[in-house]
Formats: C-alpha cells, sequence, structure tokens
C-alpha cells in the first residue's frame, strides 16, 4: 500500500493529525523547560505532566458532547479553543504564573485528546469509503507513521525552536499548528445521529452497553491498560539506567531514545506495509517486543546491546498501538467508534498516572536492572491475554453475502482473528468511523505510552 492516501479528504486529516502532533512538541518542551527554569523543582515538571493527563476522564464525555452537536464546525472549533488556550500559556510564560498554566495545560489537555479521538473517528470513516476494512486498515497506518516521526522529530525540533526563540515563540509556534488544523478540518461533520438519545449521558450508556455486550473488546481494552501501566514505568528509570549502570552518561541517555524513536517509526512503516497479517498477531507480538526490551535493557552489559533493545522495543510499540486501534475500530458499530476512541486516548492518558508512581516505588526498593525485569516480566505476562484472544478467534468475517455486509460492526472476535484488511470484503451498509508526550517517551496518545 502507498503511505500517503489517495483520497484528497483523508490526506487533509493526515495533514492536521501531523501537524497537530508536531506543534504539540513545540508546547510540551517550551512548557517543560520554562517550569523548571522558573522552579528548579523536578516536583513542579511532573505536575505539569499530572496536569495534562489527569482530565482525560472528561474525554468520553466530551467526544459525546461533541458527537451530539449539529454544528458542522465543531472539531475545528476544538483545534481554535486549543490555540487560544496556548496563546494564553504563551503568555502566562512570558509572566510566570504556575497555578494558572497547570489550569490551562489541564483544559488544553481534555480539549486535545477529545479533537484526537474525533479525528481518528473521521479518519477511518474516510478510509472505510475508499474500501472498508481495508481502508480502516490504511487510514491508521498513515496516522501511525505521522505519529511515529512526530515522536522522532519533534522533541528535536522544539528544543531548537526554544533555544533559538524562546519559550513564548515556540507557544506561538504551537498555537499556530492549532489554527492551521482548524482550518484543514473546517468542512469535517463530526455530528452522529444516537438512537438511544441525544443527551451525553445516553450517548456514553450507549458505548458502555456496548463493551460490556462484547467481551473480546473488553478483554482487549483491559489487557491493553495493563499493559500500558508497566510500558509507562520505564520512563524515569531509563535515566538512571544509561547514566549510573551503563555510565553512558547523557549521550547514552539520548541514544537510548533516538534509537527507541527509529524503531517505532519503522515498526509503523512495518505496519503500513502489512495488510495481510492478522492484527491479533501483531497486537500480540508487538506487546511482546516491548516487554523482551525491558528484558533486554536488565541484561544488557553495553550501551550498543541496549541500543538493539530499544531498537527492538521501539518496533513493537510502532506495531502495537496500530494494531490496537485497528482491533477496537473493527469491534465497535459505527456509531460508537468515537466515543470508544475516546475511551481508548482516556487509557493512555490515565495509565501514566499510575505508571510513574510504580515506578518510582519498584526504583527505591531495587535497581535499573532489576526493574526493567519487573517491567519486562509483567508485559510478556501481559501478553498471553492478547496471545489467547488470537488463538481463539474462530468466529472469522464472512466473505461476500455474509454477517460482515449485514452489520456496521464485525463479530466479537472476527476483526481480533482476521488478517489486518481484506480487500475481498464488502462494505458494511453504514459508513465506518474510527497515542504522550515530553520527558517521558509516550507514543500512546502522544506516548510509549499519548
Amino acid at each position: 500500500m502507498s503511505i500517503l492516501p489517495t483520497s484528497p479528504r483523508l490526506r487533509r486529516i493526515l495533514a492536521a493529525y501531523t501537524v497537530n502532533k508536531l506543534g504539540t512538541w513545540f508546547g510540551t518542551v517550551a512548557l517543560s523547560l520554562a517550569i523548571y527554569d522558573h522552579t528548579h523543582s523536578a516536583a513542579a515538571v511532573t505536575a505539569l505532566f499530572v496536569a495534562r493527563y489527569l482530565p482525560a476522564l472528561a474525554v468520553p464525555a466530551l467526544v459525546a458532547r461533541v458527537e451530539a452537536s449539529t454544528r458542522r464546525r465543531a472539531l475545528s472549533a476544538l483545534y481554535a479553543f486549543e490555540a487560544l488556550c496556548t496563546l494564553l500559556l504563551a503568555a502566562l510564560v512570558w509572566h510566570f504564573l504556575l497555578p494558572a498554566i497547570l489550569v490551562l495545560v489541564a483544559l488544553d489537555g481534555a480539549l486535545e485528546l477529545t479533537a484526537s479521538s474525533l479525528l481518528r473517528a473521521q479518519a477511518a470513516r474516510a478510509g472505510a469509503e475508499q474500501g472498508a476494512e481495508q481502508g480502516i486498515y490504511n487510514a491508521n497506518a498513515a496516522l501511525n507513521v505521522a505519529l511515529s516521526a512526530s515522536v522522532v522529530i519533534g522533541p528535536a525540533l522544539g528544543a531548537l525552536a526554544v533555544r533559538a526563540f524562546g519559550g513564548p515563540v515556540a507557544l506561538l509556534i504551537d498555537a499556530g499548528s492549532f489554527l492551521a488544523c482548524a482550518a484543514l478540518v473546517v468542512d469535517l461533520y463530526v455530528y452522529v445521529e444516537e438512537r438511544a438519545g441525544a443527551s451525553v449521558r445516553a450517548r456514553l450508556a450507549s458505548a458502555w452497553e456496548h463493551v460490556r455486550e462484547a467481551p473480546a473488546l473488553r478483554a482487549v481494552l483491559l489487557t491493553q491498560a495493563t499493559a500500558l501501566v508497566f510500558f509507562e514505568t520505564a520512563a524515569p528509570v531509563e535515566v538512571f539506567y544509561a547514566k549510573g549502570t551503563l555510565r553512558a552518561g547523557d549521550v547514552g541517555y539520548g541514544t537510548l531514545l533516538a534509537v527507541w524513536g527509529v524503531g517505532q517509526l519503522g515498526g509503523s512503516l512495518f505496519f503500513a506495509r502489512g495488510e495481510r497479517r492478522s492484527l491479533g498477531a501483531m497486537l500480540t507480538l508487538g506487546t511482546l517486543a516491548v516487554g523482551l526490551a525491558y528484558l533486554g535493557f536488565a541484561a544488557a552489559p553495553t550501551l550498543a546491546l541496549a541500543a538493539l533493545a530499544a531498537l527492538l522495543g521501539g518496533v513493537g510499540n510502532g506495531v502495537q498501538w496500530a494494531s490496537l486501534l485497528g482491533t477496537v475500530q473493527l469491534l465497535t458499530p459505527e456509531r460508537l467508534r468515537g466515543r470508544l476512541m475516546g475511551g481508548v486516548e482516556s487509557i493512555g492518558a490515565l495509565c501514566p498516572l499510575i505508571g510513574l508512581p510504580l515506578s518510582g516505588l519498584v526504583m527505591a526498593l531495587s535497581s535499573p536492572r532489576i526493574a526493567f525485569f519487573v517491567f519486562g516480566s509483567i508485559i510478556a505476562a501481559t501478553t498471553l491475554g492478547f496471545a489467547r484472544l488470537w488463538a481463539t478467534g474462530t468466529i472469522r468475517a464472512a466473505g461476500p453475502g455474509g454477517s460482515a455486509a449485514q452489520s456496521d460492526a464485525l463479530s466479537p472476535t472476527a476483526a481480533f482473528d482476521a488478517p489486518a484488511a481484506r480487500i475481498d470484503s464488502p462494505a458494511p451498509t453504514g459508513v465506518l468511523d474510527s497515542p504522550p508526550g515530553g520527558p517521558v517517551r509516550t507514543t500512546y496518545s502522544g506516548s510509549r505510552g499519548v
């Protein structure tokens, strides 16, 4: 497949997604450095990321609220509000006021995750119009490559902008990226008609009912949440591991981060070329690769071997997240995909709030090598949950004239067990809809973990 979509609408969605992710790095780097320079407090920098992640609980409700709006420019308005928040942040960095910065970061974080969920839903809708399941797969693959590329180059560009122009100007660039996104998606209509009722509560209840009635989907989400908690535990350990255990200094730490990012981009490209591979296989093996990478860190005696482990983990990271999104989308009816994407974004943002304190506790009681061994072993164990679903998914999506042509969602196990994309599958009767940044390296909704 060509990574660049053929649909003009999907190309604009991809452009908006890419510009958004790159711009967000400018803001993340600028705020992190500004807070550190003004406070010299690790707790203050940590509070920045807590403020960013904590509002994730509200994302599904915000998605449901926007989907209930009949305004044709609702998604564009979200990006415009983000631009306004970022302009205010630039002013607050110029005249530093930490409490107000944290409040605005929380608001901006909720808006960003909501917009990202809706944009992925629109991407899947545009992709489905190009070819049902394969179109959704291709759309996810393109967005995943853009996300991985932003992780590789975004922090460096953000740091260069802060060094050359200062934090407030970097934030102005971030605000400009949101305005560009607003212009790119100005004609995307995100309204979803809901039979259960127009209220936010009814829409959320409808999505929750689907999760309760789809055991495969529920198992995928629970397994992913468990894995993500331990994905996130490694971020702070890496600093002590590179500088203390390997004695590789700042260069060694930067090397591990860079190699992981390169591997993640490679994994995204591998996923993009894997239309005939099983989503269940890629989700399972991608998770296992991250676990093995952490075990490799625990055993590696030199920076070179640790870098090989980082390359493996990055590849797994790039494959795993895209496979998860594709699986959730194919296990969910069209009208609920935006809300389920909001739920996935929430999981990706909330897991660091559990993983990072857990990381500090394990580090206080042991060493970086033991911490990586513990985290890697647990991640490898979560792979068994994905593997069981992959192995027992005996219900496959029907071919021409079968159930896939009669429903706007596949059977509870069909998407997980089926090949990643099937060009012979007919389009469903409905229109199909569809990660953490900063010092912690996360690709799930911005991270190895938003």
